[in-house]
């Protein structure tokens, strides 16, 4: 019988418990990017894409936000049977290790009398050295909901009781406040007004105690007495100290308004070119300087969703498209972490929450031509 010698049977064993782990590793590595939606290639700039859960004793979620906490990023949104019903509540997941905790419910629309209502549009945002703080809407309507708050000392592990804001403020209507240099926080709210068709109007509310007291200022009506329906601001800041505000309206396309006095007064609220589905957006100023929008690039529908970048707030290019599959996926929230990444959380399909991390400096903007998405990033 031929003698094999032995280092080549040292080789081909190496070799094949080298090929065998890498098959192995490609396929966990696969099983993992599909269990966590990503099964297809990562856009150019994006870092991580994951579900915030997998299962959850909901069926419907939507309007997440998210927050970076010293111990770690948290995330909450509504669930239950559906927006607008009575089960619905805010759950809170806290990344910890890697790993996305199993979704807790902090926050029931149980009233004294046991009459439950529906809980809506949480915001996370963490005052350093003081607390986190949870916003949030209960009522029955967003026509008659009212504004409380819950603050946690422990990065969302525990929550003193709910408090209900001053009458007439509502907290951030959907999307995270900015804080100024002094401290004061500015939050983007809005109404909606009980009549059919509902007016909406946009409002921002500051404090100067971490939520203590409020004083509201809203964008006067312009001087053609036209008015432009508008909810859902997001705060961008500009090296001047202007703050321009955009978000979502009946009207096709994004609104704009703008302040030169820390949020004091507003000018009145004037549409700008991306357009907008009438669907929640979120935005914010990057460290670098850049503004960065995601929202829907269109005017019918929920998807795709995208991602554009401005120097100045007034010319977006297109960056990236989040989703782009029928279906919905909708009411971002986006933050920058401390480590210079962009976290967004959205609604996907109204059956989970999707988390996607961003690099900015890997993000390659393209002119948009007549407003519409270049097809380079299709």
């Amino acid at each position: 019988m031929r003698r094999v010698p032995v280092l080549l049977l040292v080789v081909a064993l190496f070799g094949s418990i080298t090929r065998s782990v890498a098959g192995s590793s490609a396929a966990r590595e696969y099983a993992t990017q599909e269990k966590h939606g990503q099964a297809a290639a990562l856009a150019p700039g994006v870092v991580e894409s994951e579900f915030v859960f997998e299962t959850a004793p909901f069926a419907s979620a939507h309007a997440s936000t998210i927050v970076e906490t010293r111990d770690g990023l948290v995330a909450a949104w509504f669930g239950g049977t559906r927006e607008g019903a009575a089960d619905v509540g805010i759950w809170l997941s806290r990344h910890v290790r890697g790993e996305w905790g199993l979704p807790v419910e902090v926050v029931t629309g149980a009233q004294p009398d046991g009459t439950r209502y529906p809980c809506w549009n949480p915001v996370l945002f963490d005052v350093p050295d003081k607390a986190l703080m949870l916003f949030f809407k209960v009522g029955p309507t967003p026509q008659s909901w009212w504004g409380l708050v819950r603050t946690s000392p422990d990065s969302g592990r525990t929550w003193a009781d709910a408090r209900r804001l001053p009458n007439g403020m509502l907290g951030p209507i959907k999307n995270k406040p900015v804080r100024l240099a002094d401290g004061t926080l500015v939050a983007p709210s809005s109404t909606e007004s009980p009549e059919r068709p509902s007016t909406w109007r946009v409002h921002f509310e500051r404090t100067s105690d971490a939520g203590l007291t409020w004083t509201a200022a809203y964008p006067p009506v312009s001087a053609d007495e036209s008015q432009i329906n508008a909810i859902q601001p997001s705060i961008l800041i500009h090296p001047d100290g202007r703050l321009q505000a955009v978000g979502r309206t009946r009207s096709g396309q994004v609104f704009e308004t703008w302040s030169s006095d820390s949020g004091n007064t507003w000018t009145s609220i004037a549409l700008i070119a991306l357009p907008n589905p009438n669907s929640g957006i979120d935005a914010l100023t990057l460290r670098d300087g850049r503004h960065l929008i995601v929202y829907n690039h269109t005017t019918q529908g929920r998807s795709p969703l995208n991602v554009s970048l401005s120097r100045d707030g007034r010319t977006w290019e297109a960056a990236l498209v989040l989703e782009r599959e029928p279906g919905e996926y909708s009411y971002p929230a986006v933050i920058q972490s401390s480590d210079g990444l962009v976290h967004i959380t959205y609604t996907w399909k109204r059956q989970r929450i999707k988390h996607v991390v961003i690099d900015p400096t890997r993000l390659r903007s393209v002119p948009m031509l007549g407003g519409k998405w270049p097809e380079v990033l299709r």
